[in-house]
């Protein structure tokens, strides 16, 4: 069987169905269908955010908002200039969706739910007549003179326009790679780390805003730090991951990192507020209460690691013990080894490169009619609704450009 479309859209994801309902909504006459391969639709925005899917974040100036991209913060200044964050808040009020900000400027929709995204979509591709056709799995993509064929496991396609939104798909990017494009190897973003040390032994689910830097190399990264069962997480350690994903991908998760559980204090800093409390609180023992902004278990661990014992007062303390434990709290070195990945939140850092695609319009370079949105490119983002984001501008510049 041979099927004919306008326009066939290969990923049923946030970016496929995004870029369908913009390009009938701006043209009602083109016949588009979307292709998944598997049984079910936008799967990965009913898990995103936890259930609650981060439909983007509350920054709204285009060249504040490319700094959250480790790749593509470039390329994405134009793409940002034509649909930003707040473009994004209209189009989903538009079409029944009202989205909160939250404290930290991640946005989600007022029900606190992914289905409502899910049913936006959804009801929107229906009254529209976009066709959606699971267990579509894509064999071979082939440029005809002027048309594109693709063929399923199931069926031939052939369409005017071929737009491939499918994410991390190491088949897709092959298919690529025979027409002449260059995928970047992608390596994991967005990572954990595995640590096993006795300071944050039994510490699982304390956290604290700490500094975080790899060492021998210029990778640093600051914000909230969560101790887990299996190492480090949160939002800081998350940073530094996707901001370091392709010299950790070659330190093979193999790396020690310095960590500052005074964020921007200083050794010496340190040191003199240590002095200051000893004078200050002499006849107390020292692992008794932490003095700083973060648990009591991670000070008394932290003052054990300065081999200082559990009952010593502060007026007892050497010199030496005032070193140690500002060495800790500013310079404690952590071991690293290997990475754990959240199965929803994966990100991969890598895919189709930069230079081969037209970001006026996100058309290949090499192929005209051949068009990509969300994360099949080399562009990637921290946790907070910005890969999102980046889905949703670069579908609807490829809905504009069709």
């Amino acid at each position: 069987m041979n099927s004919k479309y306008d326009i066939i859209i290969v990923g049923g994801g946030a970016a496929g169905f995004f870029t369908a309902i913009n390009i009938v909504e701006k043209n009602p006459n083109l016949k588009v269908a979307i292709l998944e391969r598997g049984k079910e639709v936008l799967s990965k925005v009913k898990i995103s955010g936890g259930g609650r899917c981060n439909v983007t974040h509350a920054c709204f100036v285009p060249n504040d908002l490319v700094k959250f991209y480790p790749r593509g913060e470039k390329e994405l200044r134009g793409p940002f200039h034509q649909f930003c964050s707040g473009d994004t808040i209209d189009w989903f009020e538009k079409h029944g969706v009202e989205l909160k900000i939250e404290d930290d400027g991640r946005m989600f929709p007022v029900s606190n739910s992914s289905q409502t995204i899910v049913d936006c979509f959804l009801t929107a591709t229906q009254k529209l007549g976009i066709d959606i056709l699971t267990g579509q799995s894509v064999q071979s993509i082939f440029k005809a003179i002027d048309y594109w064929k693709v063929e399923t496991t199931t069926e031939n396609f052939s369409c005017q326009n071929l737009i491939l939104t499918t994410g991390s798909n190491p088949k897709i990017w092959e298919m690529l790679a025979k027409i002449g494009h260059t995928i970047i190897t992608p390596v994991a973003s967005l990572f954990t780390f595995n640590i096993g040390d006795k300071r944050t032994k039994d510490l699982m689910g304390v956290s604290a805003l700490a500094s975080v830097k790899v060492k021998n190399s210029k990778l640093e990264a600051s914000g909230p730090l969560l101790i887990t069962h299996w190492g480090m997480s949160g939002p800081g350690i998350l940073r530094l991951s996707a901001w370091g994903a392709r010299e950790l991908a070659e330190k093979k998760y193999q790396f020690a990192i310095q960590v500052n559980w005074l964020h921007d204090s200083t050794l010496d800093e340190a040191e003199e507020k240590l002095k200051e409390l000893k004078l200050e609180h002499s006849k107390k023992v020292v692992a008794k209460k932490s003095p700083f902004e973060f648990p009591n278990r991670l000070w008394e661990n932290l003052v054990l690691a300065s081999i200082i014992s559990e009952d010593t007062k502060w007026a007892d303390l050497t010199k030496k013990q005032l070193q140690n434990l500002a060495m800790q709290l500013t310079q404690g070195e952590f071991q690293v080894n290997g990475k754990s990945t959240f199965k929803e939140e994966f990100v991969t850092a890598g895919g189709i490169d930069l230079k081969e695609i037209n970001f006026k319009t996100m058309e290949s370079k090499l192929h005209p009619n051949l068009y990509f949105a969300g994360e099949i490119v080399n562009v990637d983002a921290i946790t907070g609704g910005f890969n999102f984001q980046n889905a949703w501008t670069s579908g609807f510049i490829v809905a504009e450009a069709i």
